[in-house]
């Protein structure tokens, strides 16, 4: 009876890993309050994710002056900062968003960017 039990739990498991997107991307961008570099910072991730990594990615924005325990955590030194948590290693990105392709070979994404910019 307990094979059973064990069986149906395996299966379930690898049922969920099938459901699981794959090559689903996990960003975190740091930055420092709503300046004009903070928001070009989140205009170039977001052409990144909507152009390059297309519905395969999440992005968290976040501000270290409403969220200073997150920067603390992640030890963030500089603004902005983009780190992205999954697929595994964890890269970071730090300084100037402007060069697209530069953020593809810094975090390892896979392919270089197209983005005109």
């Amino acid at each position: 009876m307990k094979t059973n039990k064990t069986s149906r739990a395996a299966q379930a498991f690898e049922k969920s890993l099938a459901a699981r997107p794959t090559g689903r991307y996990v960003l975190r961008l740091f930055v420092a309050g709503a300046t004009a570099r903070s928001r070009q910072a989140v205009l170039r991730v977001r052409q990144l994710c909507e152009a390059e990594l297309k519905d395969n990615c999440t992005l968290e924005v976040i501000d270290i002056y409403q969220q200073p325990n997150l920067a603390r955590d992640n030890q963030i030194v500089a603004t902005p900062t983009l780190i992205k948590e999954f697929p595994r290693p964890v890269r970071r990105f730090i300084g100037n968003l402007a060069n697209i392709t530069g953020l593809f070979v810094e975090l390892d994404l896979g392919a270089k960017g197209k983005i005109a910019v």
